[in-house]
């Protein structure tokens, strides 16, 4: 009896799961939020990423930039992803934020770093 009841549980909980599977394979695909920000980098004026240097003191401005943007908890994961491209010492902080402080503390963080008159905010809040 316990045997049949087992069976039936675990016969029950896969077809559940086949079914959620399909459920999710056919679910239509979700747009990401920031392709209209994306508009902004075809302007050919726009500093992207494949403009950044690869000399190693910038990969080191960018990688501490980084790395103090990340190891702040109180923004958010779309603040954490900004792009970050440096050349020649200068930096240029680009993409969405969640608010203006949040604007505000990268460029903080960027300034300590790389100096106050060597970083570009262009980020831009979300919404606005």
């Amino acid at each position: 009896m316990l045997k049949q009841l087992g069976l039936v549980l675990v016969l029950s909980a896969l077809l559940l799961g086949l079914a959620s599977i399909t459920m999710a394979q056919n679910s239509p695909p979700i747009a990401p939020n920031n392709s209209g920000v994306n508009v902004r980098d075809r302007n050919p004026d726009a500093m992207t990423a494949d403009q950044a240097s690869n000399t190693k003191s910038d990969l080191e401005l960018t990688r501490r930039i980084r790395r103090a943007i990340v190891k702040d908890d109180s923004l958010s994961t779309v603040a954490h992803n900004v792009k970050i491209v440096s050349a020649n010492g200068t930096v240029v902080l680009r993409g969405p934020v969640k608010t203006e402080r949040e604007k505000v503390a990268i460029a903080r963080k960027a300034e300590a770093i790389a100096g106050a008159d060597r970083v570009d905010n262009q980020l831009q809040v979300e919404n606005q």
